[in-house]
């Protein structure tokens, strides 16, 4: 196995940077097309978002096809390896999420704009900068790649990526590699690379508690008689002890990286008020990364401006679940289904769906590619990575890992924790994106020299 000369790292860590006010202009024109790939808004942009990132690939001598497999366009650029040079596949989605209000902006959210060495815009960091990550990677050969390439850029990932087993069966021979770099995911501070090599399952459950059959004046027969509303919030609250732990038996908890995470820091990066504590036990990596996560995320309860005085026969929550990286969706469904069913309080009926649900991820980190990945972040931030976790779930990466098993997978990304991604104001580092673009590219070549045979 041979090695990059660290003068080689240097000078292509030199030419991402000079090509760096190009990135950023392609990377802000693409940021102006609102290619929100939710049904509800004008699919032309996701089309022409498709076609700009084409374009930019066809520019670099990417042979380039968009392919649609029933649902939005993927971009999919492939160059041929040296003889003896490995593979690569680079993957990032073009597809962004809703803006929301414009008034929760603080500029507009299809407009970037520069603050404080931030440019704030919809989807430029999650993940039209993963995009351009990738493309100033390889520019920065020149057309002179050191490794093949097949660039993978997914139109529909903020939606579910629903047809991505169809793209992964059809295309399998476009998109094999001997490794993946999914640009998806982000550093655990700025100024401290990271890899993310554990990723959280997750389950969405849907449960309706029934107590009539139908509504009652709550003046009459209030008292004896059980509201479904108020037995949906008792029953809810079984689901944490008194510490905030889940208290669902059957859920897994796994060993997190050996990684501090000042619970201090952690609070402010969250907006945790003032008073309010931080909710369960043990380390804190553990409880954000390789641990059960309980989430109310919906009711059915009757808004506050229009209420009836009544008795409510029936009630409804959806509940969001992170399951361990290594637990099977289902075995943790099925215990929270029998928690649910158990603890029904007062005879109340319930009913348990389970609509949605994915598999987590734990990353095999002890290859070439791993070890060629960690230094090039050492190179461009000048300080060792550290391995990290997300309590979020990304669950076609476990869709890759299924269809590629011989493939090294490395998450990285641009986000930070101030980043915001899927919220009002986000926003993307410039320092910390032109290292993320030098990393990448060094990676290739020290991937290549340690590769070739």
């Amino acid at each position: 196995m041979s090695e990059l000369d660290p003068k080689q790292a240097q000078d292509i860590a030199q030419r991402v940077r000079e090509q760096m006010p190009q990135t950023r202009a392609d990377l802000e024109a693409l940021t102006t097309i609102p290619s929100v790939s939710l049904g509800s808004f004008d699919q032309q942009y996701v089309e022409a978002s498709a076609e700009r990132v084409a374009e930019m690939l066809r520019a670099e001598g990417l042979d380039v096809e968009i392919v649609r497999e029933g649902g939005r366009p993927a971009v999919i650029g492939r160059a041929p390896a040296p003889d003896g040079a490995p593979t690569v596949t680079l993957y990032a989605h073009h597809d962004v999420q809703p803006p929301g209000k414009d008034d929760d902006w603080d500029s507009p959210p299809f407009e970037p704009t520069e603050r404080d060495g931030r440019i704030y815009a919809r989807g430029i960091a999650d993940d039209k900068a993963g995009v351009m990550a990738h493309i100033a990677a390889i520019r920065a050969f020149g057309g002179d790649l050191p490794v093949g390439l097949n660039v993978f850029v997914e139109g529909e990932e903020e939606i579910g990526s629903a047809s991505l087993p169809t793209i992964l069966q059809k295309h399998a021979d476009k998109l094999d590699a001997d490794a993946i770099v999914i640009a998806d995911s982000g550093n655990i501070a700025v100024g401290t690379p990271s890899l993310t090599t554990t990723l959280r399952g997750m389950v969405q459950a849907t449960v309706t508690v029934r107590t009539l059959d139908h509504a009652l004046h709550s003046g009459i027969f209030g008292g004896p008689v059980p509201d479904a509303s108020t037995a949906l919030i008792r029953l809810l609250a079984t689901l944490h002890g008194p510490d905030g732990e889940v208290a669902v038996d059957g859920l897994q908890r796994e060993q997190a990286a050996d990684v501090p995470l000042p619970e201090d820091r952690f609070a402010a990066e969250a907006g945790l008020l003032d008073g309010v504590d931080l909710i369960g036990t043990g380390p804190l990596a553990e409880r954000l990364w390789t641990g059960p996560a309980l989430t109310i995320i919906g009711t059915d309860l009757p808004h506050p401006d229009a209420v009836s005085n009544t008795l409510q026969p029936a009630a409804t929550a959806v509940i969001s679940l992170r399951v361990a990286p290594s637990q099977d969706p289902q075995e943790a469904y099925d215990a929270l289904a029998r928690h649910l069913t158990e603890h029904a309080p007062w005879g109340a009926q319930v009913e348990v769906t389970m609509p949605e649900a994915g598999p987590g991820f734990s990353a095999s980190t002890d290859s070439a590619a791993y070890t060629q990945a960690r230094q090039a972040l050492a190179d461009a931030w000048q300080t060792e990575p550290v391995d990290i976790g997300i309590g979020g779930s990304i669950p076609f990466v476990a869709s890759f890992a299924e269809r590629f098993p011989n493939a090294a997978i490395l998450i990285t990304g641009v986000e930070d924790p101030d980043t915001r991604a899927h919220s009002p104001n986000e926003s993307l580092h410039l320092a910390e994106f032109e290292k993320a673009c030098q990393a990448e590219a060094i990676f290739l070549a020290r991937l290549a020299a340690a590769c070739s045979r």
